[in-house]
This record gives C-alpha cells, structure tokens and sequence, in this order.
C-alpha cells in the first residue's frame, strides 16, 4: 500500500504510564513502564515496535485502545484526543487490537461466530441476523477458515487458527488502524509465516496501518516500513525498517542484531550486553541518566547523569545517545 505521508492516522505524545512497585498501592516505589514516549504512524504504513519483555511495549499498544489510561501525554487518532468523549467514540469504531496469546483472548463460552460478530454487534453495524451472518463467514474466509468452524468453540482449534479467529474479530468493524502485540510469538514457527503473509494480504485490501509489536526484530522488519526500538519504556533509536536493521546506531539495537545475525568475533565481545545487575534494577526505578548505561560498552560520565534526547542523526534516522557519532 502507498503510505498518504500526508496524514498522521496516529499520533503520541510525550506518552507515561507509571505503575506502583512491591507494596501495592502504598508502596513508594514507582515502575515507569513508558517515560516520555513520542511517535507517530502515517496513513497506510507499518510501523514496528520492538524490544524486549518488560520494555513496555504492550503497555503503551493498551494505552492505544483505552485499556490502560496514561499518566501524561496524549494520544491523537485522526487528530482527535482520544481522552475525550468524542475521540473515544471515533477511537472505538477506528482503532482494534489483535492480542498476543490467542489462547486467553478468546471467550471460551462464545462459538466462533459470535466471537467475530461481537464488535459488529457493539458498533450496530448491520440491520439483520442474516447481514451478520454473511459479514462474518466473509471475513472468516479472508483469514483461512471454514464456513463449518462458525459454531465451534475455542477449545476446538489450533493456537494458529485461534489466532485467525483473533484477526478477524479485529478486522470485522472495519477499523482504519490496528495493534498487532505479539501475534506470532504464541504460534508454531510453521504457522507464522502464514499469520505473518496475512497481515500484509489484509492490509492491502482493507486499507489498514499497523502498529506491529514484537521482540524479534527480523519478523518486525518483514513486515514494517519503519521501527521504533524501545528500551525500559524509552524509544532509543527510529527509522527506516532497512536502516535500523542494517545501520543500528543506538548500542542497544547494535546488541539486539548481534543476538540475532552470526556475529564477527571481534564486534561480538564489544557488542554484548552485560548481564542484568542492581545498577540496572535501579535504573528502571530511577531513570537516572541513560536507561541502557548499566549494560552499555560505550557508557561515558555523561550517560549517567543526563538522559539523552531523540535525535536526528541521518535523513529518517533518530538515536537517543550522547555518544552515536562516536560509536558509529
């Protein structure tokens, strides 16, 4: 699909959502799961989000349906806030969510028709039993499923083809904008590069934008236009899918690659992350100074006392690290 570079379907903010630490709800302690997050995806694009568990990831694509309420920033949909009552209200009909484990995002009372049906039926979005119907064995062909599977229920299938259920329910509202959070990790290596070509199949005929979460940054880069990586809620490096998968020039995207490609034994030793200590457990409740410097080859006096901003390094191309040009 042609991305509209025009229009901003998606917009956020200076996005935060903090949860309290051990303790409950008295506890002093508080977890910054996002801190100041900003992005933006255009009409018609893919843009993948990648990191590691704990990064915060699915909290910021929870945030994007109202399922968690931030505490700072904003969301735009259509460039309408959807913290208010009109934006909700377009958010809702607009933006779907297609979730990581298709075991338990399924209602295991519901058959599969319904289960599809469920957001036509919120929205009232036909007149008779038999549209209804019709819409939903439509959409259940789109995605590679049988007319016959439509009174079945859940424990019935594969985690593949539950996971198709998933996709449909989230495509039959005819939503401009989805969230796809983790959506292969669940499924057999067999099946996902089937899940995967039916994103892009649907994308084009339904003239969707994504925003495509995951941790493995060769599916993310197979299926998106740009990525974002993130790091204990902080985006650290943006830009063309290619560029950061072939150019990394944040430390720790350059570590995610080298986990992943056959390494060149002399980059190997100086690319890899230290492993986890109480400096970085402090630094996930502090965010003193750069939140990769407990773990980062290259940390300078700098990176522990200052946060380092988003910057642009080359054409499309944004790293949050002091030292970038030195390093790259």
């Amino acid at each position: 699909m042609k991305i509209d570079s025009q229009e901003k379907i998606i917009e956020v903010r200076n996005l935060s959502k903090h949860f309290k630490g051990r303790g409950g709800i008295f506890s002093k302690n508080i977890l910054r799961a996002v801190d100041d997050v900003s992005f933006f995806v255009m009409r018609g694009e893919t843009l993948g989000l990648v990191g590691e568990s704990g990064s915060g990831k699915t909290t910021i694509g929870r945030m994007l349906i109202n399922l968690y309420q931030p505490n700072g920033g904003e969301i735009l949909f259509k460039g309408c806030d959807i913290s208010s009552s009109e934006g909700r209200k377009i958010a809702s009909r607009g933006i779907s969510m297609v979730f990581q484990d298709p075991y338990s995002s399924l209602d295991p009372r519901m058959n599969t028709l319904d289960i599809i049906a469920e957001p036509l039926d919120i929205q009232e979005l036909y007149t008779s039993r038999e549209e209804r119907r019709e819409r939903v064995l439509s959409l259940m062909e789109k995605v590679g499923l049988k007319a016959e599977h439509a009174s079945r229920y859940p424990h019935e299938f594969s985690g593949g083809q539950r996971q198709r259920i998933g996709i449909a329910r989230a495509i039959s509202a005819m939503p401009e904008f989805v969230i796809c959070d983790e959506p292969v990790s669940a499924l057999d290596v067999s099946v996902r590069a089937q899940i995967m070509n039916m994103f892009s199949d649907l994308k084009e005929e339904y003239s969707l934008s994504y925003l495509f979460i995951a941790h493995d940054l060769p599916i993310v880069r197979h299926i998106s236009d740009r990525i974002a990586v993130l790091y204990l809620g902080k985006i650290v490096e943006v830009g063309d899918a290619d560029d950061v998968s072939e150019n990394p020039l944040h430390p720790y995207t350059k570590a995610l690659i080298s986990s992943i490609l056959p390494p060149d034994p002399k980059s190997a030793s100086k690319m890899r992350v230290k492993k986890t200590s109480s400096d970085y457990l402090n630094d996930i409740a502090t965010f003193i100074g750069c939140p990769f410097k407990s773990r980062c080859p290259y940390c300078a006096d700098i990176c522990k006392s200052e946060m380092p901003k988003l910057t642009k390094v080359e054409g499309k191309h944004f790293a949050a690290c002091h030292r970038v040009k030195e390093i790259n």
